[in-house]
């Protein structure tokens, strides 16, 4: 891939990075598309919510959308919630290389947030390694474990650190990330992740940890930062970005850093050829009811509701089996029968489970069919629908 602007961001956060990110999808993909660049990442913190708007967009410029995740990563097991040992956790970035990758990173947030929350949604090393096939990882930023060791001085536990993460996604699919702001201790890190790197045989990449569009944007994200934390602009004590550079940078602002190894900006490309995520819109991908042997979906559904109409319907004439069968006609030729098998088993399950199902309605709320699957409550001639 030989973009024009020659560099392509993989750090970046979107406004779904809440209360963190200010930079609107729109702004960010219109400016990126000005600055000649032919692909950009999404890596919203902890979340994908983001990710369908940002393909769209990316789309609609003519830059290619890489999909990935700036996760939160447990320092022991995401089972574990011990309050002063298990608050702290470790940044990463995760990279779609394919579908199966965007498959894989998409499990672990889910699991990072149903499994592993607290106070974040923490995914661990357990996960990273069964869901690793298909995804790209990058150190992440002086939050990343690899970084705050070497921040720390502990040169081996760094060592052990990126040792792990290069076992867990393979060479070639492990990267450390240098970053630079302007502060000492950014300076400090970027040598020793330099030295780690020649040691490993760990490839650099550069990347600029972007949360706003322009330089400028800086004060709205210092106040989202604000709202986030219940501070004023004012307090003094308060966590600040320590410069106003997170910003969409051109290849030349980058060249400004690093410039004298042009190889960690060129490598972004690389990375970024290799990312093939295809989003398919308007096709339904439903799970696989199994209806029982000898029936399809249209017949299993239509044997369900003759079945139960003489419960529901004791004193059910010619009118009433008249409208049930328009019913599932029509939801038979539209192909809906699988789906309203799917909800109606969700239905029972939770009943029995002891889970509330409420009286139900949707876009067939006014349905018989819904009616005698008990997917609602409503009984729908009682009210003339």
């Amino acid at each position: 891939m030989s973009g024009k602007a020659g560099f392509v961001h993989l750090h970046v956060h979107t406004q779904y990075s809440l209360l963190d990110g200010a930079a609107s999808i729109d702004k960010l993909t219109r400016r990126a598309k000005e600055l000649g660049m032919e692909a950009l990442a999404i890596t919203d913190h902890g979340v994908m919510y983001g990710v369908i708007d940002f393909y769209r967009a990316c789309r609609e410029q003519g830059i290619k959308p890489i999909i990935g995740c700036e996760i939160y990563v447990a320092p022991y097991s995401r089972h574990e919630k011990t309050p002063g040992r298990d608050d702290k956790n470790y940044h990463l970035i995760l990279l779609a290389e394919n579908n199966e990758g965007y498959h894989n990173i998409v499990r672990i947030v889910s699991l990072a947030h149903l499994e592993g929350f607290y106070y974040k949604p923490r995914a661990d090393k357990e996960l990273l390694r069964k869901y690793s096939a298909g995804v790209i990882c990058l150190s992440a930023c002086l939050a990343g474990e690899v970084a705050e060791l070497l921040s720390a001085g502990d040169e081996a536990g760094a060592e052990r650190a990126a040792r792990e993460y290069l076992d867990i996604f393979g060479a070639g699919n492990y990267f450390l990330e240098l970053q630079d702001y302007g502060s000492e201790e950014q300076l400090r890190v970027n040598a020793a992740l330099r030295d780690l790197s020649a040691r490993l045989g760990v490839p650099l990449v550069a990347t600029n940890d972007l949360h706003y569009v322009n330089r400028e944007d800086a004060f709205a994200q210092d106040v989202l930062m604000c709202l986030q934390m219940g501070k004023t602009l004012s307090d003094t004590s308060r966590l600040t970005f320590s410069s106003q550079e997170f910003y969409l940078k051109s290849r030349a602002e980058m060249e400004k850093m690093f410039g004298r190894e042009p190889r960690v900006l060129d490598i972004t490309e690389e990375i970024a050829a290799r990312c093939q995520v295809e989003f398919t819109f308007g096709d339904y991908h439903l799970p696989d009811f199994a209806a029982p042997e000898g029936f399809t979906h249209d017949a299993w559904l239509t044997h369900l509701c003759r079945e139960a109409f003489p419960r529901f319907y004791p004193h059910g004439g010619a009118a009433e089996r008249e409208r049930l069968e328009y019913e599932i006609s029509v939801i038979r030729d539209m192909g809906f029968s699988g789906y309203f098998l799917i909800v109606a088993d969700f239905c029972r399950y939770a009943r029995e489970q002891g889970v509330t199902v409420g009286p139900g309605r949707g876009s067939a709320a006014a349905s018989m069919v819904a009616y005698l699957l008990e997917i609602t409550a409503i009984e729908p001639l009682r009210f003339g629908l």
